[in-house]
């Protein structure tokens, strides 16, 4: 993802978006796995914000830079200030050492707000919120195109997990979307594309079906525990598809549970 805009490359509605991102509530975290999956459709949070007051002004910059249809630059731009004049920049420091406090296990600093940092909020959120806008606008339309088609960039910076689903087509309510429906991982690009009957004959694609093919699997991490994620290996696939940890679900579903067919 470049600094282009976001709205315009997903092609989503952006009331759509903004109204799913201005839906959730606020939760403080010091870690992104406090707040897990499904609690995620419904509070937003940025790990290790508690004791700061400033999830609330990087939620109303989104939603600025989302309504407005804004680039990464001119969000951050507005909010460096703003967290800067908080305290919550730059790498942590322990207030009664006055050292640079590290993750548990490691010698890796704890980070709060810098360019880098920014710029991952605002690009995973900003597509979370689309694509839940997208999912919207798919199952409104299942009575006229009631497939999907997995597309991934299929760029040298597309993972290997993501890219075997890239062309694959399924029905809107097969069980693949619950654990693969975009995105599927940090800095996710991937997309669902919906097609008509006459549209999956006429391309000569395969319709399939997940159901009996989701395993679970433990994935590592770097402090030494793991995370147990949804994994799916369809017949022809010469790898499992498997989204990254804490991604294996799908962040729109609940949030439009019974808007559409």
């Amino acid at each position: 993802m470049t600094d282009s805009r976001l709205l315009a490359i997903f092609n989503a509605p952006p009331e759509q978006a903004v109204e799913y991102l201005r839906s959730k509530g606020l939760q403080v975290s010091n870690s992104w796995r406090e707040l897990w999956q499904s609690a995620h459709r419904r509070a937003f949070t940025v790990a290790r914000t508690a004791g700061f007051d400033v999830l609330a002004d990087i939620r109303e910059a989104l939603l600025e830079s989302m309504s407005n249809n804004e680039s990464y630059q001119q969000f951050t731009d507005k909010l460096t200030p703003v967290l800067q004049a908080k305290g919550w920049w730059g790498k942590a420091i322990d207030p009664e050492t006055g050292k640079i406090t590290t993750y548990p296990g490691t010698s890796r600093a704890i980070e709060y707000g810098s360019p880098r940092r920014l710029k991952l909020i605002y690009e995973q959120n900003a597509q979370t919120a689309l694509m839940a806008g997208r999912w919207r606008e798919l199952k409104a339309a299942t009575l006229t195109h009631p497939y999907w088609r997995y597309v991934a960039v299929m760029d040298n910076r597309t993972r290997p997990a993501h890219s075997v689903m890239h062309g694959r087509v399924f029905r809107h309510d097969d069980a693949v979307w619950e654990a693969a429906y975009p995105p599927n991982g940090w800095r996710c690009r991937c997309r669902a594309q919906p097609l008509s009957a006459s549209a999956v004959q006429r391309n000569g694609y395969m319709v399939e079906s997940a159901e009996g093919y989701v395993a679970e699997v433990n994935v590592p991490q770097r402090d030494g525990s793991s995370i147990s994620v949804k994994s799916i290996t369809l017949p022809g696939m010469t790898r499992p598809f498997q989204p990254d940890a804490g991604w294996d679900y799908n962040p729109a579903a609940d949030y439009h549970a019974g808007d559409a067919p």
